[in-house]
Order: structure tokens, then C-alpha cells, then sequence
């Protein structure tokens, strides 16, 4: 009977116990939240570079093909140090006709991400105006977590920009 006694008196080992049950779950949180911020962090790198792609070209009034692939190289530049992959942009002139339909200029793809026909339909968020011009840049990356703990399955994202031109009512590109 004493000896029962003291040994539910005795406490020394009570703390690492308790330790051992709670550092797996502290343990799993930290790499949730290494992971989710991770994920976060790539979905704003490629909102920049879609964002930046479509900045760069709305500045010009005239590009090439070859400086829009130059471009297309700064975009990815952005995403570092997240492998560029699954990156993927496009760049677009759209410019609405007499009716106010918006249709495309010329378009150059990035990784993957075809170009859109020159004369096609394109929908937009805005109505343009007949003569009226935007350049509609996008990017989609495929974000997949290294633990692949918390996030096992790989994430798209899928941004979209549209950017009136600066120094001209519309963007040429040669060899688009």
C-alpha cells in the first residue's frame, strides 16, 4: 500500500509526458503553417509576374516577338527562388472594333500557355469603346508544396491583368 503511495505522489516525470503528447502537434501546426505560408507566397509572386509582364509591355507603343520572350524571361525571374516549371503567361492586345467587340491584336505565349488567334473574340471584364485598347496579361503557376504534409495535392493559380497602353492608343508587336 506505501508503495502505491508514493508512486502517485511522484511527479518527476510528468512534464515529459506531457511534452510527448503535445510536440507532435505543435510540430504538425509549424509545418502547416510553413506550408501555408509557402503557397501564399507563391500565389502573390505569380499575381507580380503577370503583373509586371503586362506593365513591361503596356509602356512600349511598339514591341518584337523577341522582346516579349525577353519579357516573358523577367516574369520568370520573379518567381524565384520557386522552380519555374509549371510557370506559364500569356500576353494580349485587345482592341475593341467599330461595334465595341473586343477582339485580339496579337497574342505570344509563355511555357506552354497557346496564343490566342489573332481576330478572335476575347471576353473582358470592362466594355471598351470602338478604337479602345488594353493589354490583358496572364499567368498560371502550379504551386507544389515540398512537405506535402498539410498540402499533398499541387495548387493552381490563375491570375489575369488588364493594363491601358501609355504611350500609344494601342501595342504593336512584330512577329507576334
Amino acid at each position: 500500500m506505501g508503495l502505491m503511495r508514493r508512486f502517485a505522489k511522484d511527479n518527476r516525470g510528468v512534464a515529459a509526458v506531457e511534452f510527448a503528447l503535445i510536440a507532435p502537434v505543435m510540430v504538425l501546426l509549424y509545418c502547416g503553417l510553413v506550408e501555408l505560408s509557402e503557397a501564399i507566397i507563391a500565389d502573390s509572386r505569380t499575381s507580380h509576374a503577370a503583373s509586371a509582364v503586362g506593365d513591361l509591355v503596356a509602356q512600349t507603343s511598339a514591341v518584337t516577338a523577341s522582346e516579349v520572350d525577353d519579357i516573358f524571361a523577367i516574369g520568370a525571374t520573379i518567381m524565384a527562388p520557386y522552380p519555374i516549371a509549371t510557370l506559364k503567361m500569356r500576353v494580349t492586345s485587345v482592341t475593341a472594333n467599330a461595334s465595341g467587340t473586343p477582339l485580339v491584336d496579337w497574342s505570344r505565349g509563355y511555357n506552354g500557355l497557346v496564343a490566342l488567334g489573332a481576330g478572335s473574340t476575347v471576353a473582358l471584364p470592362m466594355t471598351l469603346t470602338a478604337g479602345s485598347s488594353v493589354v490583358m496579361s496572364e499567368s498560371q503557376y502550379q504551386y507544389t508544396s515540398v512537405i506535402k504534409y498539410i498540402l499533398p495535392n499541387a495548387l493552381t493559380y490563375n491570375e489575369k491583368f488588364y493594363l491601358t497602353p501609355r504611350q500609344s492608343t494601342q501595342v504593336t508587336c512584330t512577329g507576334c
